[in-house]
């Protein structure tokens, strides 16, 4: 009822709309509406009431729910079903266990949650995901990949979370490989993609983004200061974004990435991450344990191999390591 009274009152955004009216069209009681109203104005929609009038939807201020998210999705895949937590241990292990349990999990679910008490980033890393401050959010796919090629899925979403940023603030974001989005030289977006797989078959692929939105730099912890940053503080805004707008743009995105990987149109998403990439042509610390190599980024294969040329001119394709990228986030 409550997704039914809103919908009516975002339709007629400006104007009133009388609890008789709504009482009517839904066939319930006008107590039945006051007590939705009062719910919706819980849950931070600015409703005005006037006597004679009615109620009517003023929009000034984030809703950050599955509805607003959800609102107006015309995707066919990526979010026609939304679950929104506003408080969870990590999106990416509600949405691993959640496949584990049901095997007809459908394609494009999408998990989001306000806080996330166990977020993590790749090789383990805490993730520190604040209520009101970043969009923590997961999506399961169900791609017809062979494992070694799963790569493919995370390339593709930092193209689409690139793309998102300048759509919606006309921010020029670069993709460090293989799933850091880096802005004015330090990380806004991480990507961490985790998979139940058999030997020629992926079960289900679970594809985690978090992206700092409204951290001020105090937000963060000291030592990440110089390696991490908000959507607010790259663009210098003193209010705070609003985060459903950006996941909405996301989510349309990712769409379109998920189609070209069920049509294995692989080489453009590959092209597309070439040109937004801050990492072809520099030079690297590539770290495996505790053996540090250096070099230079070369090329990325089809699969999401990294080509490297390092120092002592021998070339080798890299599937995994963590690389430091001269020039951004405090690596000098």
């Amino acid at each position: 009822m409550k997704e039914k009274i809103i919908n009516e009152l975002k339709t007629n955004i400006g104007t009133y709309v009388s609890g008789e009216q709504l009482s009517r069209k839904f066939n319930v009681s006008r107590m039945a509406i006051n007590k939705n109203i009062t719910k919706l104005r819980e849950e931070g929609y600015h409703i005005e009431a006037v006597s004679q009038k009615g109620y009517m939807l003023i929009e000034d201020r984030e809703v950050y729910n599955a509805f607003e998210i959800g609102y107006d999705n015309k995707n066919e895949i990526i979010g026609r079903n939304i679950l929104f937590f506003s408080e969870i241990d990590s999106t990416n292990n509600y949405l691993k266990s959640y496949a584990s349990q049901y095997e007809d999990v459908e394609d494009g679910l999408v998990v989001i949650s306000d806080i996330q008490n166990d977020g993590r980033g790749r090789m383990g890393r805490r993730w520190d995901s604040q209520a009101g401050k970043g969009i923590w959010m997961s999506i399961l796919l169900k791609p017809s990949l062979l494992p070694y090629k799963v790569q493919i899925v995370t390339l593709g979403a930092a193209v689409a979370v690139v793309r998102a940023l300048e759509k919606a603030f006309s921010l020029q974001a670069g993709i460090k490989w293989p799933n850091d989005i880096i802005l004015n030289e330090k990380k806004v977006c991480g990507i961490l993609t985790e998979m139940s797989a058999e030997l020629d078959r992926v079960n289900y692929v679970v594809l985690g983004i978090g992206i700092n939105v409204n951290h001020i730099k105090e937000d963060f912890e000291e030592q990440l200061r110089e390696k991490a940053i908000s959507l607010k503080e790259a663009m210098g805004v003193e209010e705070d974004i609003n985060r459903v707008k950006l996941v909405q743009i996301l989510l349309s995105e990712l769409e379109g990435i998920y189609r070209c990987i069920k049509n294995e149109e692989y080489i453009s998403i590959i092209n597309e991450w070439k040109k937004y990439s801050i990492t072809l042509g520099r030079d690297l610390v590539i770290t495996k344990g505790e053996e540090a190599s250096y070099g230079k980024a070369i090329d990325i294969l089809d699969d999401g191999r990294l080509v490297v040329e390092f120092n002592d001119g021998h070339i080798e394709e890299i599937m995994s390591g963590e690389i430091t990228v001269r020039g951004i986030m405090g690596y000098a």
